[in-house]
């Protein structure tokens, strides 16, 4: 059966049929989505109240195309996107279909951008997309090739101007909140994916960066990429990029087609749009049924004259929105646009001889992968200021400060000097190794990338805790070399140089043992201030048993 893409996105719009044009290849790599009666359901918890997500939603998405995914806050904007992706938390119950060319589990090819940018702060954009792209591409491509598709990405995204600008952190003035949005796109599609995930890319940026970004992924979806994103409240000029829109209110649909089309549908419902009013600030007007109570009391008995002129004009204050909603609701499941989506689902749902990449995640061996993840975190860990440079100047004061309070302990003998010496190794082994929640906040932002990656499957979890140790390992030798070297020989503890290296040891397995502990917890309490105190807690109680 041949199938065709509507419409005239140049590179997308290209059939899928059997003409000249449509090889094997093309064929093989683009991704018609489909889901139907898709239900997202919380499960209750201590006698609470079960909480539906989603309500039977049904649709579909075409490669050469961009999806508007509009709708109120809390309207399942996310959670949509999340069904989709395979990426809803375990203790979530969904229930329907999600089909990708006929198959009803998705594989590879599926990219996601989250709304929030989480990126190293220390890394430029050519270093960010560089260690991306040979953690994911496979091993046999030469490190001219992968330049290649850095570069290619980084024309493609606009970055060039900025592509040897510091991401920013708190100490390093980095690049524009734009540019990070087109980054963190960047890098999701440096694996050329057919199926690409955006949850609110535009927010938080001006209505020049958000057009700038709608108009990248217009021209990403136009090379033959299914590109379905979530949007809070586009302007005009970006609503009007869009091909295809889902408005979604409580987890219903209230409206999936051509975005185009949908001011025909809600004018031919009763709601018409404004001549001069944006059409996405309309169609929120009309099924955001949140503020109904506030509305309702501002429009008492005693109205304003001009507010009952307004009523008496407008029709959408003749009714609430709830009820708005739901109209919109019923109309459009009788209506020929709903008739249109089920016929094109059945015609998408009988495509043969499409598929997509089958493997996932990435194609690059743990050997690589071991080596390209030690390099970016020590690269990391060199230009953060915070994560141990500024301890490793602490320690180095504190060790001068404990060296002069036991200076020349260990010069007499006797049992005072015995347990002068007990003390100061008590003392240094505790309270430097405490020290390592100093290193907590650089922690909580490295966990944040790894999580993300993580959920990208670019690399798995034993990989990255090797790759963290290795790289933390020469800091943490210097600081315990550092911190011995100044103690021992001002408090000339022992002699004898082998003391003096097992005293090394012992501080760095102590201080290395504390590190780790730390990263567990920053992977299990990412909040700042309680990771601190479980840290703190937690040195401490190790450190007391240690003493007696």
């Amino acid at each position: 059966m041949e199938i065709e893409v509507e419409g005239d996105n140049g590179g997308g719009g290209g059939g899928v049929g059997g003409n000249g044009g449509g090889d094997h290849d093309h064929r093989r790599l683009v991704a018609y989505l489909v889901w139907e009666d898709l239900t997202v359901v919380v499960p209750s918890f201590r006698g609470g109240a079960t909480r539906r997500l989603l309500h039977g939603v049904t649709g579909y998405a075409e490669p050469g195309r961009i999806m508007a995914v509009m709708g109120p806050s809390g309207s399942g904007k996310s959670t949509l996107l999340d069904s989709l992706a395979g990426r809803l938390p375990r203790n979530v119950i969904m229930t329907g279909s999600v089909r990708i060319n006929g198959q009803r589990r998705l594989h590879g090819g599926i990219a996601y951008v989250t709304q929030h940018d989480v990126l190293l702060g220390t890394l430029t954009v050519k270093e960010t997309l560089t260690y991306s792209a040979h953690l994911r591409l496979p091993t046999t491509m030469t490190k001219e090739e992968v330049n290649g598709i850095v570069e290619e990405t980084i024309l493609e995204m606009g970055l060039q101007n900025c592509a040897n600008g510091f991401i920013g952190n708190w100490h390093i003035r980095g690049i524009s909140g734009g540019e990070k949005k087109r980054l963190s796109i960047a890098l999701e599609i440096l694996t050329q994916p057919r199926l690409l995930f955006l949850d609110e890319p535009t927010s938080g940026l001006d209505s020049a960066s958000a057009y700038f970004i709608i108009q990248t992924l217009k021209n990403t979806a136009c090379n033959g990429r299914t590109v379905i994103s979530s949007i809070h409240q586009p302007s005009s000029e970006v609503f009007a990029l869009f091909d295809h829109l889902l408005l979604l209110s409580g987890g219903e649909t209230v409206y999936h087609g051509e975005a185009k089309r949908a001011v025909e549908f809600f004018a031919e419902a009763g709601f018409p749009c404004p001549s001069r009013r944006n059409p996405s600030d309309h169609f929120l007007r009309c099924i955001n049924s949140s503020f109904d109570t506030i509305r309702n009391t501002s429009m008492g008995s005693h109205k304003p004259h001009s507010q009952e002129i307004k009523k008496l004009s407008d029709p959408l204050m003749n009714l609430a929105t709830a009820d708005i909603k739901a109209t919109l609701v019923e109309k459009y499941k009788c209506s020929k646009y709903a008739t249109k989506a089920r016929s094109r689902i059945r015609e998408i749902s009988n495509i043969d001889g499409l598929e997509i990449e089958k493997k996932g995640g990435s194609q690059a061996g743990w050997q690589k992968q071991l080596l390209i993840l030690t390099q970016r975190s020590f690269v990391n860990m060199s230009r953060d200021a915070g994560y141990y440079w500024i301890r490793i100047l602490v320690y180095t004061v504190l060790s001068i400060c404990v060296g002069t309070v036991f200076y020349d302990v260990g010069a007499s003998t006797g049992y005072t000097a015995i347990m002068g010496r007990v003390n100061c190794g008590g003392f240094i082994t505790g309270f430097m190794t405490i020290m390592a929640v100093g290193g907590f906040p650089s922690f909580i932002e490295e966990i944040k990338v790894f999580n993300r990656e993580r959920l990208n499957r670019h690399y798995g979890n034993a990989v990255y805790i090797v790759s963290n140790f290795l790289s933390s390992f020469p800091f943490l030798f210097v600081t315990s070399f550092a911190t011995i070297t100044i103690v021992f020989f001002m408090g000339k503890i022992r002699s004898g140089f082998d003391y003096y290296i097992y005293l090394c040891l012992v501080l760095l397995s102590c201080m290395a043992t504390v590190e780790s502990c730390m990263m567990v917890v920053a992977s299990l309490v990412p909040n700042y201030m309680m990771g601190i105190v479980v840290g703190v807690g937690f040195s401490v109680r190790n450190n007391y048993f240690l003493t007696i």
